[in-house]
């Protein structure tokens, strides 16, 4: 029985036989030895026949079927990545508050947003927020993965090491094609944060890069919004939703 098992033969048009000289050790090895031998059986059965075929022949038949399940291989290989789901039109924006009814505004001359209480008169100076959502890597309930775009402009909100901590930075991305599919290991992961809802109208904001990160407001008013290592009271924000006239 054993030696029947080490050494198996599938007969072939006469006169080639195709023999296993060991034991399959992967299912791997058993769907390329059935892709080969059907290959052998069918498409070049007559090829087989032919009083040219030469070992060359058989070897080269055998490379095109490895050829092909490297490809398939490959295929399934791809990188886990953030697929951009479909926009709404219009497109909501959102008005963005903190837990101290706070205000994000973009500074006069830097890339900052800021947390400010805003007076009557002054409301023209908040931004307002685009979201575009993204289907995860791997499912999951407790957040959604989002990208943030300032209305009217091609800014968004992204996040990356600057020295010692990560940091909430402001950059222009022209092209949104960038912005559609997203690999984790890709440079442009910093543009996606994790939103997590914790109550009606209220989330967090955490970094997909730098998972322990989210991004806060300070207890001071008019500072600039910048990354915490832990969520916080000040890392909650309230996101109410507005449509385009």
């Amino acid at each position: 029985m054993e030696s029947e098992m080490m050494c198996r033969a599938s007969r072939l048009p006469s006169p080639v036989n195709f023999q296993i000289s060991h034991h399959p050790l992967t299912m791997r090895r058993v769907v390329n030895l059935v892709i080969a031998m059907e290959r052998l059986k069918n498409s070049v059965a007559q090829t087989l026949l032919s009083p040219d075929f030469r070992d060359e022949s058989l070897l080269s038949i055998m490379l095109e079927s490895i050829v092909e399940e490297k490809v398939v291989s490959d295929l399934f290989a791809a990188k886990p990545q953030f697929t951009k789901m479909g926009d709404h039109e219009p497109k909501p924006y959102y008005n963005v508050t903190d837990s101290q009814k706070r205000n994000l505004v973009l500074a006069d001359g830097s890339m900052k947003l800021h947390a400010v209480m805003l007076q009557g008169g002054s409301t023209s100076r908040k931004v307002q927020l685009n979201m575009s959502t993204y289907r995860p890597p791997l499912p999951s309930a407790e957040a959604r993965p989002v990208a943030l775009g300032i209305k009217g402009t091609d800014y968004y909100l992204c996040c990356h090491n600057d020295g010692n901590e990560p940091s909430l930075h402001i950059e222009t991305v022209s092209n949104k094609d960038q912005l559609t599919n997203i690999s984790t290991d890709s440079d442009m992961v910093r543009f996606i944060f994790y939103k997590h809802d914790t109550g009606l109208n209220l989330s967090s904001l955490r970094s997909a890069r730098f998972p322990e990160w989210y991004i806060s407001t300070a207890e001071q008013d008019n500072v600039p919004v910048q990354m915490c290592a832990e969520a916080s009271s000040y890392s909650t924000f309230s996101f109410q939703v507005q449509r385009q006239n």
